[in-house]
């Protein structure tokens, strides 16, 4: 039967070698971070589904009824701002919370009534504000890119500033490969001289055994395992799918997988390993340090992709160890704020604890300012 247990591939000293060659400390350091980076990828991919459905079933409905209770609330301040037996600087302070919180829930519901209550409390214009947001944007991208946008563009629609910025951004981008390519056509054209020469060469005969280093490995592999050669149906079926895994690992260049595949069916062994020749290692080397490089693009380009979901900031430093932790500590968070919410809204039914709560504000307020070191 074929083994298929996963082996770690390093290089050790053995008392005919009791000191590591500098290839084989660096091999060994270059296994060790795409075992760790393979780890990470993997908890990436393993905890980005669970997150995405626990998001989706708690944590929306729990958004959704936290804006049905601010909504209420505005409603309920705006109402009792007109009333009687509230100071002016307590008008202000109630102007001033439902201006925040009917703008910010106004542009999320796009709730035509709360834009009202933002305007009367404001005194300003929702829609105005936006539109000169939105004009701000369109500049600011104008000068980061030096193309005019037009003025054809949905200017309510930040994603239809964004589209056509980038749009531009990729006609730059095209006509600046396109220069580069003729830069280099033309520079090729030239004479080159004989250290250009010798080093192209020597760039040529370095990727032409980086390759051979892997098509040897599979070549190897392939031919002991072929399923076709198999009169066993169980040992066939096994054999094809060990043929998938080296297919892939030889079509992405994973030297580490061919070689930890070599080592699980025993077709090398510790010793082998330990004796690979220090040109050998040098060609290895070059292709785990490509293959690193592709694992740390995955997982940044896994993490951001990420990030922009949910609307984290690209700043934010996160692992997939942390993730579900926090996102039960923001469940835990807007629950409490709710409770809080509703407990409020029975509370100010009696002015008196409105006006209670209003002049702590204030206080609160009055010091985090003496608090402020500007």
């Amino acid at each position: 039967m074929l083994k298929t247990q996963t082996k770690a591939i390093s290089i050790v000293t053995c008392k005919d070698h009791p000191h590591l060659s500098k290839e084989q400390k660096a091999f060994n350091t270059l296994i060790k971070k795409i075992d760790e980076k393979r780890a990470s990828l993997a908890a990436w991919q393993e905890i980005i589904p669970a997150y995405q459905k626990k998001y989706a079933s708690d944590f929306i409905p729990l958004v959704a009824s936290s804006q049905e209770v601010q909504i209420e609330m505005v409603h309920f301040l705006d109402r009792t701002c007109d009333k009687k037996g509230l100071t002016s600087p307590e008008r202000r302070m109630i102007h001033d919370l439902v201006s925040r919180m009917a703008g910010d829930l106004a542009v999320e519901r796009n709730d035509e009534e709360l834009k009202n209550i933002y305007n009367k409390h404001s005194g300003s214009d929702l829609d105005k504000e936006a539109e000169a947001s939105m004009n701000g944007l369109k500049s600011l991208l104008e000068d980061v890119i030096g193309v005019d946008l037009g003025d054809d563009l949905d200017m309510s629609s930040p994603e239809e500033i964004f589209k056509r910025a980038q749009a531009h951004m990729n006609e730059q981008q095209t006509q600046f490969e396109a220069e580069r390519r003729e830069h280099e056509e033309h520079q090729s054209k030239r004479k080159k001289t004989a250290k250009q020469i010798a080093k192209e060469s020597q760039q040529q005969a370095e990727e032409q055994q980086t390759s051979q280093s892997i098509r040897e490995l599979y070549r190897k592999l392939a031919s002991a395992l072929h399923p076709d050669r198999e009169p066993d149906p169980q040992e066939r079926e096994r054999k094809t799918l060990l043929m998938q895994r080296i297919n892939q690992a030889y079509d992405k260049k994973n030297l580490l997988l061919l070689l930890e595949l070599q080592l699980e069916l025993e077709h090398i062994d510790q010793a082998t390993i330990n004796n690979i020749t220090s040109s050998r290692l040098k060609h290895y080397n070059k292709i785990l340090k490509e293959q690193l490089n592709e694992l740390e693009h995955e997982i940044f380009v896994t993490e951001d992709m990420f990030k922009a979901q949910f609307g984290m900031s690209p700043f934010e430093r996160l692992t997939p160890s942390t993730l579900m932790r926090n996102l039960a500590a923001d469940i835990v968070g807007i629950q409490q704020d709710i409770r809080e919410l509703k407990s409020d809204l029975l509370a100010f039914q009696d002015i008196k604890k409105l006006k209670a709560w209003l002049k702590d504000m204030r206080r609160r307020q009055k010091m985090d300012y003496l608090d402020c070191p500007f």
